[in-house]
């Protein structure tokens, strides 16, 4: 089995797969009850971390509809205390887009915001959701590091950077995590440096959208080497993504979404999956 990930330079532990709950609150999300479900069957698969975020939403009117539901998810366990969260600050949703605002004041509005959404007295990792073109990343980071120090969050986390970013995020605060896209067919992070940069700095790469996403997942369940390989492990297709990227780095710590109990039920098992030196080289080379 896949050992636990940690989170950064911090021996808080991590079962090696989390959570990214967007599915249960965006456009076509599952009613309240089924995505309940998923959260009880992620935690009783042995997951511990959730992803979340103000803007996992369908528009700028149901904003923390998602940190919402993760407080809710979390009061039906008994050892909630020992389920971690993330969310992140720093988009808007007007009329169901997506636009960044990482403004000083947007965060620490959209922070607060969350402390309640989640009902919680500090937020374990708060992640910057994406720099702003229009402001500078040390006022955004900055305005994070300030949160830190009142105690409303514990970590803190930057999401859709180059290493540029980090540095420069660094340069005003401890950077835990790094949330990117990252799949078998989308390696921006590998080839950027990102992924290299977080090993060689104790930072987790958490890696959203390990199967594809929600939009592009389905896109992946017909290529014939991952039959293949499922086939021959006995495990499905997405299995098989997830076992590559546990794998390719101890830093790397994939959060598939879900929006069925039998998905996440399936992207947990990836923990079993064990892929040999052949079967790396294949999915190396592998095109999309």
């Amino acid at each position: 089995m896949t050992r636990n990930r940690t989170l950064g330079n911090t021996s808080i532990e991590f079962f090696p797969i989390g959570l990214g709950a967007m599915p249960m609150s965006i456009e076509g999300h599952p009613n309240e009850s089924q995505a309940l479900e998923v959260f009880n069957t992620f935690v009783n698969g042995g997951g511990n971390f959730i992803d979340t975020a103000n803007v996992y939403c369908v528009d700028d009117s149901d904003v923390g509809h998602n940190e919402q539901l993760v407080a809710k998810a979390l009061r039906q366990f008994n050892h909630a205390n020992d389920i971690f969260v993330g969310s992140k600050g720093g988009l808007r949703r007007p009329k169901g887009n997506w636009t960044v605002d990482a403004s000083p004041a947007w965060l620490r509005q959209s922070c607060e915001k969350s402390l309640h959404d989640l009902n919680c007295d500090s937020i374990f990792l708060y992640q910057l959701h994406s720099p702003d073109p229009d402001i500078p990343l040390t006022d955004s980071v900055g305005e994070l590091s300030k949160l830190q120090e009142e105690g409303k969050i514990q970590y803190i986390g930057l999401s859709n950077v180059t290493v540029e970013h980090i540095e420069l995020a660094l340069s005003i605060t401890q950077i835990m995590s790094v949330q990117n896209r990252c799949n078998l067919f989308e390696r921006t992070s590998f080839k950027n440096g990102v992924i290299e940069y977080c090993e060689s700095n104790d930072i987790t790469f958490i890696a959203h959208s390990p199967v594809g996403g929600h939009y592009q997942h389905a896109q992946r369940s017909d290529n014939v080497l991952l039959k293949k390989l499922a086939e021959k492990h006995n495990s499905s297709n997405y299995q098989i993504m997830i076992a590559w990227l546990l794998l390719k780095s101890k830093s790397i710590f994939p959060i598939p979404g879900a929006s069925k109990t039998s998905s996440i039920m399936d992207s947990i098992q990836a923990v079993n999956v064990e892929l040999n030196n052949e079967d790396m080289q294949l999915l190396e080379a592998i095109i999309n």
